[in-house]
């Protein structure tokens, strides 16, 4: 992990664009600025563990990274993985406690982290800001009750269906270094890598992608669709 330099301008630029902090006014933004800094990580860098202390909210400005737990065995389930713009770690920053999970960057990554004493502060000096929070928490809460209905309702190659729709395609078919493992894609879907061959090769078998030098390529959207929601010919 690296401290990088970065300006006013840069800080606020992002603070704007997230959805915990648009529409703030300039004197909360000027608490989270001061408090706000920004860190560059290399492929496959833990940025914290499960069980440390928190030390703030992250925002990922470039790169990619994973959020993952453990089994007791050692097997690794990814929770979720992160692009461009996305924020996390929100549950401990505003819930307390140690880290609930672990985040390792999957290619180079710089990461904004902003102080979890000041956002805490701001929470009980600006009740729009903790409305936000409210709303946001309870969209990722959704989402988790959206992941394990797919779990419980759906086949590993309607699971797998789904998440190639949410997928960007460099993490499909781009470089090695942001594209996802078959190991990946696995541990995302709580499966395990056989599985996960076998369902690309269903998904082959009917038409709706191509699998070619490790990469997965969507050659047909609409049949995608239908896969993902359950729907075979």
């Amino acid at each position: 992990m690296k401290l990088l330099p970065a300006s006013i301008s840069e800080k606020l630029q992002t603070l704007r664009g997230n959805i915990y902090f648009e529409g703030l006014d300039s004197s909360a933004l000027d608490i989270v600025t001061e408090n706000m800094r920004l860190y560059q990580f290399k492929r496959k860098e833990t940025v914290f563990l499960e069980g440390e202390k928190c030390v703030g909210l992250h925002i990922l400005k470039s790169g990619s990274a994973k959020i993952y737990r453990l089994s007791p065995q050692g097997r690794q389930y990814i929770v979720n993985i992160l692009h461009e713009g996305a924020t996390f770690n929100e549950v401990s920053v505003y819930g307390g406690g140690a880290n609930p999970v672990n985040v390792e960057t999957l290619e180079k990554a710089t990461i904004w982290i902003i102080s979890v004493d000041a956002l805490r502060k701001l929470v009980l000096s600006y009740p729009n800001y903790a409305q936000k929070i409210i709303e946001n928490l309870a969209g990722n809460l959704r989402g988790l009750v959206q992941r394990v209905s797919e779990m419980a309702f759906f086949q590993v190659t309607h699971r797998l269906a789904r998440l190639l729709n949410t997928l960007p395609e460099e993490s499909l078919s781009g470089k090695h270094s942001s594209r996802l493992t078959q190991d990946q894609l696995a541990a995302y879907l709580g499966s395990v890598r056989e599985v996960i061959a076998r369902s690309l090769k269903e998904l082959e078998r009917n038409g709706a992608i191509r699998v070619e030098n490790r990469r997965i390529y969507i050659v047909d959207q609409e049949k995608l669709n239908q896969l993902a929601e359950g729907m075979w010919e």
